[in-house]
């Protein structure tokens, strides 16, 4: 009998089926030729002899590995291509212990034969691409379980494969470069087992483990795959065509459930302008989508200053340079809308933007922010409440018309300049700064944009945060405010 035959009927499983004749009788035939120029730290193949490594399994004997229920033949130098390992503790052991003429017994493992086929290919120096999820989690558990390091890092280093609602996804993981996306979800949840080489699965007690414990793919029932495929597409570099606010508020809100940061602050609605007369870079954010870390405050800048302030000590405009995006901060104009801000047009030029709601606790933050970016205490009105002016430059609508934004803003008539008589509503008496009663005018903004400027009066304390009108859209009573109301559809 050949030695061939001798290593196959030997099984130390009875009760396994009589294993297949061995593929081919020269086992040296489907061994790869050796070649002078090989760096051997490469895996795209296998030398005869490795230099530096010592092994007691010939490159061209052959030793069977029974996994389930199929018989594998691999030669020696399939099994050291990935060392060590557990075969190669294993067929080394048998080797020091048996006698020349004594047969090499089977390897038996009860494991997946299906996974270990890719395996087999894996050690023959073919490389090994995991189709999906669930693929990678089998092929990833069996490499770590017969400790195979070759594999395993080339598992740690490929695609990250995972389902997103109905689908699966093959995520490089190099397409998180760019500044804010990473770490997120995928490089911190899908590293719960896969955080480092050195432990696979963190925390587990390996004392007579007899097999690794069951992974479950990665998945993520609960978003959206159309939604996903937009994401890699724009982490790939190219543009997406945002439909409208509803469309961008679907790829916000799982941009912020991945934690991609950076393409966050790409998607979230914004415009940069050059503007000519201020010789300035121009940001539009809304209120909810500027955060503290962007802020920054621009001292002694040359920008029209309104006439009707006369300023002196720390006088600048807030800036804002959107994180991970812009690299330059730019003068910023906040747009301010949900109808939660009120404007109250008093006398002797008294007038104060008073914020209700969520509006009133953003607002209020933001002034804490832009005072402690100033280095000097502010002056910040009670109940969160900012002075505004208008000026010739404001582009005012008024109860759904073009108005004269400096003549509505410093006249205490009541004549209907718009065609809307005012109602009862909107005249208000209430005490000043002074604590003298003054009749005072409200005007209730559907939205606003606005700049910040940070000023001190002649005869204040300190500076002050003033808000200057950009443009406004503002009703004078509720009978304006419902002519614009639509009925549904």
């Amino acid at each position: 009998m050949s030695s061939t035959n001798r290593q196959s009927s030997q099984l130390l499983t009875p009760s396994i089926p009589r294993p297949p004749p061995p593929l081919s009788k020269n086992p040296n035939s489907s061994l790869p030729t050796p070649t002078r120029n090989v760096d051997p730290s490469l895996s795209s193949g296998i030398l005869r002899e490795r230099p530096g490594e010592q092994t007691l399994l010939p490159a061209e004997k052959v030793y069977p590995i029974q996994i389930g229920t199929e018989l594998f033949r691999l030669s020696g130098a399939s099994i050291t291509s990935d060392a060590p390992s557990y075969f190669t503790r294993f067929f080394e052991d048998q080797v020091r212990h048996t006698e020349e003429n004594q047969s090499i017994k089977t390897l038996y493992i009860d494991r997946d034969p299906t996974i270990f086929h890719d395996i087999a290919r894996h050690l023959q120096g073919y490389y090994v691409q995991p189709l999906d999820g669930t693929h990678y989690v089998r092929l990833f558990a069996d490499a770590q379980f017969y400790s195979l390091p070759r594999l395993i890092s080339q598992l740690f280093s490929s695609e990250i494969f995972i389902q997103i609602g109905d689908r699966n996804f093959q995520v490089p993981r190099d397409i998180f470069s760019s500044p804010g996306d990473s770490p997120n979800f995928f490089t911190l949840g899908f590293g719960v087992f896969f955080a480092s080489r050195e432990e696979i699965f963190p925390g587990l007690d390996r004392t007579g483990l007899l097999r690794p414990p069951s992974i479950a793919p990665p998945s993520v029932p609960s978003r959206s795959a159309n939604v996903f495929s937009q994401l890699l597409h724009l982490l790939r570099g190219y543009p997406l065509r945002i439909e409208n606010e509803d469309h961008r508020a679907e790829l916000l809100r799982d941009c912020r459930y991945f934690h991609l940061r950076g393409l966050e602050q790409k998607l979230i609605a914004h415009e940069i302008t050059y503007n000519p007369e201020r010789q300035t870079l121009e940001i539009l954010l809304r209120l909810e989508d500027v955060k503290p870390s962007g802020i920054s405050f621009v001292q002694n800048e040359n920008k029209n200053i309104p006439s009707s302030l006369s300023v002196n000590g720390t006088t600048g405009w807030v800036h804002y340079a959107r994180p991970f995006v812009d690299e330059t901060p730019l003068e910023l104009i906040l747009e301010i809308g949900s109808d939660h801000t009120i404007l109250n047009l008093g006398s002797n030029s008294r007038n104060q933007a008073v914020f209700h709601g969520l509006t009133k606790a953003r607002v209020s933050a933001l002034l804490e922010v832009v005072a402690g970016k100033v280095g000097t205490p502010l002056i910040i009105c009670a109940d969160t409440m900012a002075k505004f002016i208008m000026d010739t430059n404001t582009d005012l609508t008024l109860d759904g018309k073009p108005a004269d934004a400096v003549r509505e803003a410093t006249t205490m008539q009541t004549a209907d300049h718009i065609g809307t008589a005012t109602s009862p509503e909107s005249k208000k008496r209430k005490l000043d700064d002074d604590g003298l009663e003054s009749v005072v005018r409200e005007w209730k903004v559907r939205t606003g944009q606005w700049r910040l400027r940070v000023q001190q009066e002649a005869g204040k304390s300190g500076p002050e945060i003033v808000l200057v009108a950009v443009k406004v859209d503002a009703f004078t009573s509720e009978r304006a405010k419902n002519a614009r109301r639509k009925f549904l559809s």
